[in-house]
């Protein structure tokens, strides 16, 4: 990984802005990702940095780029239960039903693990709560398997 590449994904990481704002203003690539595929706004989304997201958000990023998996922003901020950042990646256009490689949504991170703030967000701005994976689970089967049965009403109610 290039040299530029690494500073910006530690910056994003740990977020440093002024060695962010640096970076952006030398018109590094802004896409570049790690060996698995992670860009620096999905690095700093996922670390919980908002103003390193915002930061690169205002900067140009495709808020809907993916690792290898097929895994979004705000597929990490689902799992990881960041609900401002969530708001942030949706208000900045964030696919809310991209599916990854297994078919999961962000809507699906969400209920299996219990983060039922980030569904009433994700529901409140359209998410499909009728998708499946490729197993052919649905959001509500995936909240079911974790005994999520808030994130199930919340779901019923939508």
């Amino acid at each position: 990984m290039e040299q530029a590449t690494t500073q910006l994904i530690n910056a994003a990481r740990t977020g440093h802005l002024e060695t962010l704002k640096y970076l952006i203003g030398q018109n590094i690539d802004l896409e570049a990702t790690d060996d698995k595929g992670y860009t620096a706004l999905i690095i700093a989304c996922y670390n919980n940095q908002l103003e390193a997201a915002r930061t690169l958000i205002n900067a140009g990023v495709n808020v809907n780029s993916a690792d290898f998996g097929g895994n979004t922003a705000l597929m990490g901020v689902c799992f990881k239960g960041y609900p401002d950042i969530a708001e942030l990646l949706i208000e900045n256009g964030a696919d809310l039903n991209k599916q990854h490689g297994n078919g999961g949504t962000a809507l699906m991170f969400a209920a299996m693990f219990g983060r039922n703030d980030l569904l009433k967000i994700l529901l409140s701005h359209g998410a499909d709560k009728h998708d499946l994976d490729i197993r052919g689970m649905s959001v509500f089967d995936l909240a079911a398997q974790q005994g999520n049965e808030e994130g199930i009403a919340l779901l019923e109610s939508h």
